[in-house]
């Protein structure tokens, strides 16, 4: 993991960053004003964004991670490159970065697997001050996925 700031990463990556805060900006989210925005690089440079959904069901919420995830599949992407995150509340600035969720890793590994790529992962808080850079490996180690029940997903390619 590698800990920056805004002005520490590449061009690349400040515009994924952008993208993923302009993003957050389109939130459903009148349950908990929480706005959070990913957007996801694929491997043939294409930014793709989501923001988080809420619904009164709590369970069927969706996090911007997620969001972009499906949207890039229903474009028909499926090999990425990397993700940013980022997030605020409606009248404050959050303070630490924001990482992905147990769901959001576990989807994020899974599309790595399918991208045969480490997925990079920026995550940061919301003035840009405390940025991480990980991948979806360092977040979660050991993960479960389709290598370990024996499926092939090259065709998903």
């Amino acid at each position: 993991m590698k800990t920056t700031n805004y002005k520490g990463l590449t061009n690349p990556q400040k515009n994924l960053l952008d993208a993923a805060e302009k993003a957050a900006e389109t939130a459903y989210n009148p349950y908990s004003q929480f706005f959070v925005g990913a957007a996801l690089l694929t491997h043939n440079d294409i930014i793709i964004t989501g923001s988080n959904i809420e619904n009164a069901s709590y369970s069927c919420a969706i996090c911007a991670e997620r969001a972009a995830l499906s949207r890039a599949n229903a474009m028909g992407h499926k090999k990425y490159k990397s993700i940013a995150i980022i997030a605020r509340r409606l009248d404050s600035k959050i303070e630490e970065v924001i990482t992905p969720c147990g769901i959001c890793r576990q989807m994020l590994y899974e599309a790595s697997q399918v991208s045969e790529n480490d997925i990079e992962i920026i995550m940061s808080n919301t003035k840009k001050d405390k940025i991480i850079i990980s991948s979806i490996k360092e977040l979660l180690p050991l993960a479960f996925g389709p290598k370990n029940t024996g499926v092939d997903v090259k065709k998903y390619h």
